[in-house]
């Protein structure tokens, strides 16, 4: 390995399967994706990594194109950094890709937006070859009534109700670009586009969804929901299996990939 003159910065796409794991961020325990991936990149760089990603993710919440930047005087081949820490890594996290950025790049920060897909079963029993990669529910569910729900939730809004206790952002205020909910033979999809998504926001947004969905409630009452800003009168928080992040998106001058092969596979 040679070293550089000075630090360069490096983009790393990264998938991962979240049933193992804590979450994505570092706990003393080890058992997080950035634990695992910071070990791996360690060891093939021979030097201590510390990586910064574009979303946090959750307990059981899985990653397509997570994004991640690290600086680093190493210098290698990109796809050498790619197949070399996957070495390094189980079976279930898998670098993608690799891009050197310029040193005002950064993973979280010069995101333009974040996007979500959460999957979800309608049927009377529950997923079994699907279990942990899809949401379940047994009650029948209405499209049009979750599409005239989820209407009203686009556009910039204080999403306190949809925010879990423990969420550190400074601001409730997120803008909700674009919800479609389309249904795939017995399998519902949630798609969610928005600058910035609030801790639990995305499970949350959902699991209201589902209350709608299923006849429990009309869909004005997801607008009553928004304007109480009050997480106690949202529906409960919907499970994290089935959900995935789908990964961040930047401007087009930043070259970072927005697409991966998993995206082909996931329904």
């Amino acid at each position: 390995m040679a070293e550089s003159a000075s630090p360069q910065r490096l983009a790393l796409g990264v998938a991962y399967r979240g049933q193992r794991y804590h979450g994505w961020q570092s706990q003393p325990d080890g058992q997080t994706v950035q634990d695992r991936l910071e070990a791996a990149l360690s060891a093939f760089a021979d030097e201590p990594v510390v990586t910064v990603c574009a979303g946090r993710t959750d307990s059981g919440v899985h990653a397509l194109n997570q994004v991640v930047h690290l600086d680093t005087r190493l210098h290698r081949d990109p796809f050498s950094w790619v197949r070399g820490s996957n070495r390094y890594l189980p079976d279930d996290i898998a670098l993608q890709w690799c891009r050197p950025v310029d040193a005002g790049f950064h993973a979280r920060n010069s995101a333009r937006g974040r996007r979500y897909r959460h999957l979800v079963l309608e049927s009377p029993v529950r997923p079994a070859l699907e279990q942990g990669q899809v949401g379940w529910t047994f009650r029948p569910l209405d499209g049009e009534a979750m599409r005239a729900a989820a209407a009203l939730l686009i556009g910039e809004h204080d999403f306190s109700s949809f925010r879990a206790a423990e969420c550190q952002s400074p601001t409730p205020v997120k803008t909700l670009r674009a919800l479609q909910i389309t249904q795939h033979g017995a399998y519902w999809r949630f798609d969610f586009d928005a600058n910035a998504f609030l801790h639990h926001m995305v499970r949350n947004l959902v699991g209201s969804l589902l209350a709608v969905g299923s006849g429990r409630q009309p869909p004005g009452w997801m607008a009553e929901v928004l304007a109480a800003r009050d997480r106690k009168v949202a529906a409960p928080t919907f499970g994290a299996e089935g959900l995935y992040f789908l990964g961040p998106y930047y401007d087009a001058a930043w070259a970072i990939p927005e697409h991966v092969p998993a995206h082909d596979w996931l329904p």
